[in-house]
């Protein structure tokens, strides 16, 4: 690329940046920074509305003795509403309640302005080994050479084996200083610290497309064809970048028992070494609550992809009427076509008539209008009436009752005094306006959310009532629920 053309695109890039949330809040007034720093950390990532409102409130009273700029008839409502106009924070509806939580790249601006405000050097030797490891990794997983590759884990097998000698030798083992650990145990902080705000576009990704369906499901001038594909290729644009890759790798860890296992274990022994008690009580909080937060947040990523299913499957399945209208609409527009075509010769209101030529023989075979024989049409009969209980709705399957299937597991797992509860028993032991298709498919989220694993060499029968009555049966691998859902 020829510097000139670089520039062009960078200085593309930098209007983009300047129309965007980050450099929102990047030049908004210190004193909203500092709030919005202050209200949002690592291990407080949304605040509840009222809380978050009191709060403004209370920070507001004591900055306006400092700082006159503060408009004084902005209140704290009108300050949050105008940040989430500008993308600078986000107010989802979490569990029947709206909260307040850093916009993606609102996330991304905090720990710029973390690194910035801070005189710490990120490079250190445990930064420099994992470079090394992951350089060392790359290069070994590209090698296409088996022999190359073989050479490579025979040195690695070596280097091992001389260390179990050395252990078994009886010298004791070269640990990490406090200090270097220390350095370590913070480096991997900040890796994760980048995981949520990955999360977080990945789900404003999907709740961008479910709201793209359901602009296509009102519009009645969107095909269904249309509408789906546009979908499909929305998602697969997003699993593409940087943040669909992270949620895939990040799924393929929770679907894989043996890496959160490891996972655990290894997080279980460093809160037990002593350096951990030179860290701040902040950040033994999150490396405690590590796999919990990515996993919740990894959960609302997999339950808007739950609704977006949910509506795509009902906007195929239904809306019968609208494909009427998109039949009637075109017609319409047929007609309107037809009849400003240039093709056609134009009409004349006279009819032609060869008067020079009449075949009459008398004035009675003119036909003469005589209003007195006017016999007047019988009357047409009444419209019929229609009233609130003629109006019917298509039937539709009511949706899954997320709470109670939380709680009916828990119970189930409570009773089973620790052990695996399967999910035709859980199924089964629901009331009947509870089992049916969504219910199946809200346990097998459920299941593959918290980790659990799918035995396809075991197959069972869930019977289900349709809404015409009828009976169904899904055959699915084996599902069991070993631990309480999130």
């Amino acid at each position: 690329m020829q510097p000139s053309h670089r520039a062009n695109s960078l200085w593309l890039q930098a209007q983009q940046f300047k129309g965007s949330a980050a450099y929102r809040l990047l030049t908004a007034q210190p004193w909203a920074v500092a709030f919005i720093r202050a209200e949002f950390t690592a291990d407080r990532s949304r605040v509840a509305l009222e809380l978050f409102h009191a709060s403004l409130d209370s920070f507001l009273k004591q900055a306006r003795k400092s700082d006159e700029q503060i408009p004084q008839s902005y209140s704290a409502q009108d300050f949050a509403e105008a940040w989430v106009k500008q993308g600078i924070l986000a107010r989802p509806l979490i569990d029947g309640r709206f909260v307040y939580e850093p916009s993606a790249q609102t996330l991304r601006a905090l720990r710029f302005l973390a690194d910035f405000s801070t005189d710490d050097s990120h490079l250190n030797s445990s930064r420099l080994n994992t470079l090394l490891s992951s350089l060392e990794s790359l290069v070994h997983e590209t090698d296409p050479d088996p022999e190359a590759r073989i050479r490579a884990l025979e040195s690695q097998i070596a280097q091992r084996q001389a260390q179990i000698e050395q252990l078994r030798s009886g010298d004791d083992p070269a640990v990490l200083s406090r200090t270097t650990a220390l350095s370590a145990t913070r480096s991997l902080l900040d890796l994760a610290s980048s995981l949520p705000a990955d999360f977080r576009r990945m789900r404003d990704g999907v709740q961008d497309m479910l709201h793209s369906l359901r602009e296509g499901i009102l519009d009645a001038s969107t095909a269904k064809g249309v509408a789906v594909g546009q979908v499909l290729e929305a998602d697969r644009q997003l699993r593409s970048t940087a943040e669909g890759e992270t949620f895939s790798g990040f799924t393929e860890f929770l679907n894989s028992p043996d890496a959160q296992q490891r996972f655990r274990s290894a997080l279980a022994e460093v809160l037990e070494r002593d350096f951990v008690d030179d860290l701040e009580s902040t950040e033994r909080q999150i490396l405690t609550n590590l796999l919990r937060e990515l996993r919740r947040q990894a959960a609302e990523v997999h339950a808007s992809y739950g609704k977006l299913s949910e509506s795509l499957h009902a906007f195929v399945q239904s809306e019968d009427y609208k494909q009427a209208e998109l039949l009637r609409q075109a017609v319409r527009e047929a007609e309107l076509a037809i009849s400003k075509s240039t093709a056609l010769k134009p009409r004349s209101g006279l009819a032609p008539m060869d008067l020079y030529t009449p075949q009459l023989m008398t004035l009675s075979g003119l036909g003469i209008y005589d209003p007195s024989e006017h016999v007047a049409p019988p009357p047409l009969a009444q419209a019929p009436e229609f009233s609130e209980a003629d109006i019917v709705r298509n039937p539709a399957t009511p949706q899954a009752d997320m709470a109670l299937l939380r709680a009916s597991i828990t119970r189930h797992l409570d009773g089973s005094q620790g052990s695996a509860v399967r999910m035709d028993e859980v199924f089964a032991a629901l009331d009947d306006e509870h089992r049916h298709l969504n219910t199946i498919r809200a346990l097998v989220e459920i299941g593959r959310t918290n980790g659990e694993s799918l035995n396809e060499a075991d197959l069972v029968n869930i019977e289900f009532q349709q809404l015409d009555g009828s009976m169904r049966t899904a055959i699915l691998p084996a599902l069991s629920f070993t631990k309480e859902p999130l």
